[in-house]
């Protein structure tokens, strides 16, 4: 859901002053020091500021202190994990159909299918997400409010990337609790949401300067 957000002058950093690369240089010692204690007290803010830090201390030298950067980064790691997970539904789904066209498939055929469905979703959502504040990072200088507009975009298409990974959960509801597969499915999506839940929190920090 949009969030109204707070104009302030501090959205012209975001998009314009400190706008870095992924590609960047290795900083050096003392600046890079900065970066991760930058990333690490941004992380703290999250919900599970361990899974946080863990997954984007290593982009340091691309993040320095934009937080917008660092946002747009979460998203991007948000992005590998859909695609991991869409993966292994993939596996999943392939392995659930016999090869005899007449037996019946396995009983998670069917959430399995609608599963792989919304994470396509999830994936496509994402994506945008990671444009909008790629702009913000390395697009042309924009005001307050083309900022502001940006980032209510980004906030608006992560909590439906939430829904899409809930929904995918409730696909399994049907499902006998002693299937390996909803388990091993059940596990991937809460870990994913773990990532996503924090990939929103940094975007929810942008609008809040």
């Amino acid at each position: 859901m949009s969030r109204k957000l707070c104009l302030f002058s501090v959205f012209f950093l975001l998009a314009a002053e400190i706008r870095t690369p992924l590609g960047a240089s290795e900083l050096p010692r003392s600046a890079r020091k900065n970066a991760t204690e930058f990333i690490r007290s941004r992380c703290g803010a999250t919900q599970y500021p361990g899974l946080c830090y863990t997954s984007l201390a290593g982009y340091s030298s691309a993040v320095q202190q934009n937080p917008a950067q660092l946002a747009r980064l979460s998203a991007n790691v948000t992005l590998s994990r859909i695609a991991v997970l869409m993966a292994r539904v993939a596996v999943l789904a392939r392995a659930c159909h016999p090869r005899n066209a007449s037996a019946p498939a396995c009983p998670e055929a069917a959430a399995l299918r609608d599963c792989a469905e919304t994470l396509g979703y999830a994936s496509d959502l994402t994506r945008k997400t990671e444009g909008e504040l790629r702009e913000l990072v390395e697009g042309p200088a924009a005001g307050p409010a083309d900022a502001s507009w940006r980032v209510s975009n980004a906030q608006t298409w992560l909590s439906a990337v939430l829904t899409d990974e809930e929904t995918c959960a409730d696909g399994f509801e049907e499902v006998a609790s002693g299937s390996l597969t909803k388990a091993d499915v059940s596990w991937r999506l809460r870990r994913l949401k773990q990532y996503t839940i924090n990939a929103l929190a940094l975007v929810n920090n942008l609008a809040s300067y």
